[in-house]
Parts: structure tokens; C-alpha cells; sequence
């Protein structure tokens, strides 16, 4: 009374088991939950504003500024960086502390240069040396 593979056949009436559980709206007769974390289908996403990374170097960078979105031409200022102040350092060291040691803060060679924006103001990154 069993098949070729010797188990009994399900007993009348049996129904088996779904393969998944019943979704909410299925459980609850079709209601759907109310919540504010649920996205709505009239919801429309804007569209993202895609940016690259474009490298600064030495002297001005034509670029599109991050914040204002705006085809610009970099501002710079240049201001001592670590290998100036090292230089100078190095200098006093050897006997040279009544002022030739500043003179590396002088030098474009030994100065980080720092990028603004011209319209917006917005820092946009240091040229290190």
C-alpha cells in the first residue's frame, strides 16, 4: 500500500504546506501596513548629480566645484608647508638661525598650495610638496 519507494500515500484531505509564508497583506486580508519608513509609489527620486575627483596640482584647476556646481577656475593660495619648515630647521641646525633659515618659506618649491572655490567660497583641497 505504499509506492515503489516505500512511504504511505498522504492520508485524505491532506493539503500540503505553502512554500512560503503568507505576505502581511495576504495574513491581514489585503490592507496594506501604514508606516513611514514604507516607500510610496508616487514617490519620484531626483536625479543625482554625478562628480569626479579631478586632481589639483601646483597652479590653477579648471573643474566643476563640488558645492555650487559651477564650471570654475581654482583659486590659490600658497602657505609654508612641512618641507619648509623642515628645510628651516635643517638650516638653523648647521649655524645658519639669523634668517637664512625663513628662507625655504619663501620658496615656491617648499609651499602647499590650497584650492577654493572662486564663486562659493568652498575649500577644495591642498596641493602637498
Amino acid at each position: 500500500m505504499g509506492d515503489k519507494n516505500g512511504t504511505a500515500p498522504p492520508p485524505y484531505g491532506f493539503v500540503p504546506p505553502p512554500s512560503a509564508p503568507p505576505s502581511y497583506a495576504q495574513a491581514v486580508g489585503g490592507v496594506p501596513p501604514v508606516s513611514p519608513f514604507t516607500p510610496q509609489a508616487s514617490t519620484r527620486v531626483p536625479a543625482a548629480i554625478v562628480t569626479t575627483v579631478v586632481p589639483i596640482g601646483p597652479h590653477t584647476t579648471h573643474m566643476i566645484c563640488p558645492t555650487c556646481h559651477a564650471e570654475i577656475n581654482t583659486q590659490t593660495r600658497s602657505e609654508p608647508g612641512p618641507i619648509a619648515y623642515l628645510s628651516g630647521l635643517v638650516i638653523a641646525l648647521l649655524g645658519c638661525w639669523l634668517g637664512c633659515c625663513l628662507i625655504p618659506c619663501c620658496i615656491d618649491e617648499c609651499m602647499d598650495v590650497h584650492h577654493t572655490c572662486p564663486n562659493c567660497k568652498a575649500y577644495l583641497g591642498r596641493h602637498r610638496r
